[in-house]
């Protein structure tokens, strides 16, 4: 047989060991699973267990970017396959250099990576470097980014992937500052939900003991048969000397539901609600991201979970003291504003005074001369006043 028919004929075994090889692992493993050699010769692809044929298919898929060699800590080597189409864009490295730097920005994933660790950790010379990283934008592999948590620093990522919210702040930031007027309407809408579904408005209307209006603008009492004018007809009519007592209407007041309540929302229910209100303005919201919401609510004393049924619900802290109005709906936030709780036993300075059991008249630290007591009372202010 001709060399050339022979090299031929060896090239297209090897082109079909390799793509049965690499359809096999694909099957049978996820893309960050390790194939051992024992674990290739196992899928029964290569023939007769021919180790110099393993090598060769295998070499020729680490050539094709389709596998990835690693070296374990006792120097053995493993393999795990890559997506043709990541394989495609490592093929576009021209260099070495530049593979090295695009498989590092690679492996961040969607927080990105910093230059100068890059730098660090390939031992890099600056101008090697900034020539790679410009080669790789180029050809459209790599992005610039700027990370929330480092916004100082010149980061990196895969031009194919979304930055982590980790990166981008996720929904709370809009091009990389902290959206706190959306926040702070998110929290308006939610403290008004749980308001509404952890109380009940008592509604007490006008006492029946109420003063007659007289007829035909008639007054009574003491100028009795004295008509009134028209433009008095609207306004009350004098203090009589005998009227019968008028009761003040109080107003309406939210109440606290009963003891065994169990429809108090959770956070599924309040991701349900934002998602649904539209209020969000296109920005997925997911139920971790309404539990930092909520959070935020009970850090403030505004809110207080409640374990009921197996679950986790919320319900305000004060019920009796909240506004009926809806903090939400109004731009003053005067009547709806919410009244967080507050103890006096934790705000007053003597509840966690670091010197409490030195404290006492006459002694080196007490109630006459305790700085924390004259700050918290502001007694400290008017003296620099």
């Amino acid at each position: 047989m001709p060399p050339a028919v022979k090299e031929e004929g060896k090239a297209a075994k090897l082109a079909l060991m390799k793509q049965m090889l690499y359809d096999k692992v694909r099957e049978t493993g996820r893309e960050d699973d390790l194939f051992t050699q024992e674990d290739l010769l196992a899928l029964d692809v290569i023939p007769n267990r021919d180790m110099v044929l393993l090598a060769e298919t295998v070499q020729a898929l680490s050539d094709d970017k389709l596998f990835v060699t690693m070296r374990e800590a006792g120097g053995s080597f493993s393999w795990k396959w890559r997506d043709a189409q990541e394989a495609h864009k490592y093929k576009q490295c021209t260099t070495e250099e530049q593979s090295m730097v695009y498989s590092l920005i690679d492996d961040s994933g969607g927080d990105g990576l910093w230059s100068q660790t890059l730098q660090r950790r390939l031992n890099m010379h600056d101008t090697v470097l900034k020539n790679a990283l410009k080669q790789l934008q180029t050809k459209g592999l790599i992005v610039p980014f700027k990370n929330v948590e480092h916004p100082n620093k010149k980061m990196f990522i895969k031009a194919s992937i979304q930055p982590s919210d980790r990166a981008t702040g996720g929904p709370w930031y809009t091009d990389q500052n902290l959206d706190e007027a959306f926040i702070e309407e998110l929290q308006r809408v939610v403290f008004d939900f749980i308001k509404r579904q952890s109380s009940y408005i008592s509604r007490h209307g006008h006492d029946s003991r109420t003063q007659k209006m007289p007829k035909k603008g008639v007054i009574k009492g003491e100028d009795r048969g004295k008509k009134r004018a028209a433009s008095e007809m609207e306004e009350p009519a004098p203090k009589a000397a005998k009227t019968t007592a008028i009761s003040t209407p109080r107003k309406d007041v939210l109440l606290p539901l009963p003891a065994g309540f169990t429809g108090y929302p959770t956070v599924k229910d309040i991701a349900r609600l934002l998602s649904s209100s539209g209020i969000t303005n296109n920005t997925i919201l997911t139920e971790m991201d309404v539990k930092k919401l909520v959070d935020v609510l009970v850090w403030d004393n505004l809110i207080e979970p409640i374990r009921v049924g197996g679950k986790t619900g919320y319900r305000v802290s004060r019920v009796a003291k909240q506004s009926t109005q809806g903090w939400a709906g109004r731009e003053d936030g005067v009547d709806g504003n919410p009244e967080p709780y507050i103890s006096p036993y934790t705000e007053a300075p003597c509840g966690r005074c670091p010197v409490f059991e030195l404290c006492e008249d006459g002694g080196p630290v007490g109630p006459s001369n305790c700085e924390y007591y004259a700050k918290w009372l502001g007694e400290e202010e008017e003296a620099r006043q």
